[in-house]
């Protein structure tokens, strides 16, 4: 039977009192669905395992959640096909929590819906920060129409305000840096070649130095893309042709190799004995090496 959902009540979190959550995880895998039930009953939120789709589908019949974690490889109702059931009784934010990792696997999850994308394994405290940054956008207010707003994937880029985010985070641009992120985001998925690049942003005709110039802008701008999400590369090489600002990006957004990081450069985790959790022993993890793995590369001329 599914685990029991605690009754709902305000919690107190940083300080505040806020009314708690509810969480629907879903995984065939009891031991993985029973961990983020309780690793998440820890941080506050009430949470439910359900160990199979059927059996998710008569809790969300019957209950009323908040966000869902979905496993995808699940006999019977695999995740996808859980995903779509679930869009059509509630409007909720759903989470894919998966060992697969292909990049198709993926667009097909973001296709069918879901919200985020997290592959096993997981760490505890990335998980958590995933699932309240959901639920914050969930319960939002609607936004003011702003039409000036360029949105790709977590980056936003505010033509008006002459501002750029990521992930939330505000972006120190140089005046050209921001006209050459503007350009991208404006064709985002396509590639944009280094003359229209550089007479866009510098408004002058473009010469053999220029592509030198956009060259180290470009530079500049993985950097500090990077400095605030490592784990993609968020503007590619289009050889030949130019560059392009990556049109979508899965949660983990993986392009590269698998780095090591220590534990000490990402900073203290709000939850204890926080490494990453890999599921049943056929799948890769991390041993007690003391470095948590993170995933991604960290990627003159005329004035900036």
């Amino acid at each position: 039977m599914p685990s029991p959902l605690p009754g709902r009540g305000p919690v107190r979190y940083n300080g505040l009192m806020i009314e708690n959550e509810r969480i629907l995880v879903v995984d065939d895998e009891r031991a993985i669905a029973d961990l983020v039930v309780s690793l998440l009953l820890r941080e506050g939120m009430q949470a439910r395992a359900c160990y199979s789709g059927a059996q998710a589908l008569e809790a969300l019949e019957k209950e009323s959640f908040d966000l869902a974690i979905l496993d995808i490889m699940m006999p019977g109702m695999d995740g996808f096909e859980l995903c779509v059931r679930m869009r059509k009784m509630r409007d909720i934010p759903i989470i894919f929590l998966s060992a697969k990792d292909e990049e198709a696997d993926q667009v097909v999850g973001f296709t069918l819906g879901a919200d985020d994308y997290v592959t096993k394994p997981f760490r505890p405290r990335e998980l958590v920060a995933r699932v309240r940054a959901r639920l914050r956008r969930a319960q939002a207010p609607a936004p003011v129409a702003n039409d000036s707003l360029i949105e790709v994937g977590p980056l936003e880029v505010d033509v008006a305000a002459h501002s750029a985010s990521l992930h939330g985070q505000k972006m120190k641009l140089t005046p050209k840096e921001f006209a050459i992120l503007t350009l991208l985001a404006q064709s985002a998925g396509r590639p944009v070649s280094a003359k229209d690049l550089f007479e866009g942003a510098w408004e002058e005709p473009f010469d053999d130095a220029a592509s030198n110039t956009i060259m180290v802008h470009i530079r500049h701008l993985r950097k500090k893309l990077a400095a605030i999400d490592s784990s993609t590369q968020f503007i590619e090489t289009a050889w030949g042709v130019g560059y392009r600002l990556k049109a979508s990006h899965g949660s983990d957004g993986r392009t590269g190799e698998m780095t090591p990081v220590d534990a000490e450069q990402s900073g203290p985790s709000p939850t204890s004995g926080d490494t990453s959790v890999a599921g049943p022993a056929k799948r890769t993890s991390s041993k007690g090496t003391g470095r948590i793995p993170l995933l991604g590369r960290r990627g003159g001329s005329r004035g900036a």
